[in-house]
């Protein structure tokens, strides 16, 4: 690393002196030359010098901002939706299919006991979908359904982008 100039006893002296009266680093860097703002900062580090004055600034005016105009009042949230409770889970009778293979098309998918247990079964009943009438009331909620034009793919997709 090379140093273009060296910190003498009189340039330290004269760094000291205008750190002390509020000089900013690139203001003493230009009064001193040869040396960077940087290279001032790392020898006022090294200095351990600390207080200072409050740094010098060109005359101006303090600015003062015109008061805020109070803010129109925010309209309530819309009302959120109405969340179902929890129907308790009434035990069920033994489904009428006992092994997956044996299901078919129309048949209620909808699992019955523990998995694990000898008793598993399936309803079986009618479906109109994967699921029976009854089943589908208890196992499907409600949601908002998926729009293209909240998906941000889609919507990039639309504009071009991709």
């Amino acid at each position: 690393m090379t140093q273009s100039a060296t910190w003498s006893d009189d340039r330290v002296t004269a760094l000291k002196v205008l750190w002390q009266s509020g000089a900013s680093a690139a203001q003493i860097a230009r009064q001193l030359g040869g040396v960077t703002r940087n290279a001032v900062i790392g020898k006022v580090h090294r200095l351990g010098l600390s207080g200072r004055a409050p740094p010098s600034r060109p005359g101006r005016a303090p600015r003062m901002s015109p008061p805020r105009a109070a803010r129109p009042a925010r309209s309530p949230p819309p009302p959120r939706p109405q969340v179902r409770e929890a129907v308790p889970v009434a035990l069920e009778d033994p489904g009428l299919v006992a092994d997956m293979s044996e299901l078919r098309a129309h048949m209620c998918k909808w699992p019955i006991g523990d998995p694990k247990a000898a008793d598993f079964s399936f309803c079986g009943r009618a479906a109109d979908g994967p699921y029976c009438p009854s089943h589908a009331a208890a196992g499907v909620r409600p949601g908002t359904a998926w729009r293209a034009d909240r998906d941000p793919v889609v919507r990039r997709a639309l504009a071009g982008l991709i």
